[in-house]
């Protein structure tokens, strides 16, 4: 019992350890992967298709011959209760070179939940909390929490990045699940 306690301990601080702060003080996920016998403009052309993919209803903000940028957010959760405690917006940066591409998750702004008179959780409006800043506002506890939440949500988009810079457009395909319909009318 205590080595799954330990196991899951040491799961936590490793997604809180795979942030670290840039020459600015801003918390940054960063990764370099080399891409050997790939050519700047098939990594762009692949960087373009995952946007595309994970995100077809934004446009970039910023794309030019070697870079993307795109804004993203996720909700945060409670660990105790399982309810939407807030929501982090983030960008994402995607540069590309022969043989090697680069990205960066960065700028996480968190806007805390509220309920509202209906029990809905809505963000609190007017609170815009950057994460670099956020101690002054929020427990050192919820901080470790969100940490570790935006961890674990950068180490995923990596991970389908790094997927879909290798394979290309055979991954849009495969990891799309079709929806079952069903047909109410006939029974």
């Amino acid at each position: 019992m205590i080595s799954i306690c330990l196991l899951c301990a040491g799961v936590a601080s490793a997604q809180k350890s795979l942030l670290s702060q840039d020459e600015h003080n801003k918390y940054i996920y960063y990764e370099v992967v080399d891409a050997p016998g790939t050519t700047t403009d098939s990594l762009k052309k692949n960087a373009d298709g995952f946007i595309a993919n994970t995100y077809p209803k934004e446009k970039p903000l910023k794309s030019d011959n070697f870079s993307i940028n795109i804004k993203d957010k996720f909700l945060t959760y409670s660990s105790l209760t399982k309810h939407e405690t807030g929501e982090i917006a983030c960008a994402l940066t995607i540069e590309c070179k022969d043989a090697k591409y680069r990205y960066w998750i960065t700028d996480f702004v968190y806007t805390p939940y509220e309920k509202n008179r209906y029990g809905n959780f809505v963000p609190v409006t007017g609170i815009d909390l950057p994460l670099e800043k956020a101690t002054t506002k929020i427990s050192q506890k919820d901080l470790d929490a969100l940490l570790e939440q935006t961890g674990a949500f950068c180490k995923q988009t990596g991970e389908k990045l790094k997927k879909y810079m290798k394979e290309g457009d055979k991954v849009k395909k495969t990891d799309q699940q079709p929806v079952k319909k069903i047909v109410t009318d006939k029974w």
